[in-house]
C-alpha cells in the first residue's frame, strides 16, 4: 500500500525581517532571564533567595509569564514567537514552517541569546560574572551524569513539542497555547532546574555558556532539545495517522494565522 500523499505544500520562505524579530525576542528573553537571576541569586541583592529550589521556582514562574508576553507582543505575532531552535525545527517537520527559513531563524535565535547576555553584562556589570550568577548558565546537579541529563532534555522537549502540535492543530484552542507553554516551562524549570538544568531550548544555554566559558556538557543542551523536537514531531505525525487528529495549521504560537510572506 502506498504512503498517503496529502501532505500540505511547503510554505514559502519568510521575509528576513521575521528572523530579526526572533533575534530581538530572544535577546529580550535572555536579558531578562539573566537579570532576574542576578537579583535573586546575588547574595548582595535585597531580594536574594538562598534556597536554589525556591529561586528556580520563582525564575520559572517569571520565565513563563515573560514567554507569554513575548509571544503575544507585536514581534512575537509577526515571527511566530519561537525563541527556541527546537520549536522552529519541530514546526518545520510538522509541515507548517518553511524549510528555507529554518537556518535564518536558528541563527537569529542563537545570536539573540548572545546579545541578550551581553546587554545584561553591560547593564548590571561584573556581578553577572560571579560564581553565584555565572551569566545564568545552566548546570546539572553533581549527582546527574551526562546520559541522565541528555535523556531529561530530550524527554521534556518531546513533551513540549507534542503540546505545541496539539494546540496548533485545534484552532478553537489556539489562544490557550501561550498560557499552557508558560505553565509547562515553569514546571520544567522548577522541577528539572535543580537536577538536569531544565533548558529544553538551545538558545537558553548558548549565550550564557559562551560568555561563562562553560563548554562542559554544552553539546547536551544544544543537541538533546533538537533530538526531542525531531522525535516529538515524528510522534505527532504518527498520532495523526493513528487517531486521525488534525495537522497543525500555523507556525505562530500566538494562535492567529500569520500574514503571508509576500504581504509583509
Amino acid at each position: 500500500m502506498s504512503a498517503p500523499t496529502d501532505r500540505p505544500p511547503c510554505p514559502p520562505p519568510l521575509p528576513l525581517s521575521r528572523s530579526l524579530d526572533e533575534l530581538g525576542l530572544t535577546a529580550v528573553l535572555l536579558f531578562l532571564v539573566v537579570s532576574v537571576t542576578r537579583w535573586l541569586r546575588a547574595p548582595s541583592s535585597p531580594i536574594y533567595v538562598a534556597d536554589l529550589g525556591i529561586a528556580l521556582a520563582v525564575i520559572g514562574a517569571f520565565s513563563g509569564l515573560l514567554l507569554v508576553a513575548l509571544i503575544l507582543s507585536p514581534p512575537g505575532r509577526r515571527s511566530g514567537g519561537h525563541m527556541n531552535p527546537a520549536v522552529t525545527v519541530a514546526l518545520w517537520l510538522m509541515d507548517v514552517f518553511p524549510g528555507l527559513s529554518v537556518l535564518p531563524y536558528v541563527v537569529a535565535q542563537l545570536t539573540g541569546s548572545v546579545l541578550g547576555v551581553v546587554l545584561a553584562r553591560l547593564t548590571w556589570g561584573p556581578i553577572v560574572e560571579s560564581a553565584d550568577i555565572g551569566y545564568a548558565a545552566i548546570r546539572p546537579a553533581p549527582t546527574w551524569d551526562p546520559p541522565a541529563v541528555f535523556l531529561a532534555e530530550v524527554g521534556c522537549t518531546l513533551g513540549l513539542i507534542l503540546l505545541v502540535g496539539f494546540f496548533l492543530a485545534h484552532p478553537r484552542w489556539h489562544r490557550f497555547l501561550p498560557p499552557a507553554l508558560a505553565v509547562v516551562l515553569a514546571a520544567i524549570i522548577a522541577l528539572l532546574g535543580p537536577l538536569s538544568g531544565g533548558s529544553a531550548n538551545p538558545a537558553r544555554q548558548w549565550g550564557p555558556a559562551l560568555l561563562n566559558a562553560q563548554g562542559t556538557d554544552l553539546w547536551i543542551y544544544l543537541v538533546a532539545p533538537v533530538i526531542g523536537a525531531v522525535l516529538g514531531a515524528g510522534l505527532h505525525h504518527l498520532l495523526i495517522r493513528r487517531f486521525h487528529t488534525h495537522q497543525p495549521l500555523t507556525y505562530n504560537l500566538s494562535g492567529p494565522e500569520p500574514a503571508r510572506a509576500g504581504a509583509a
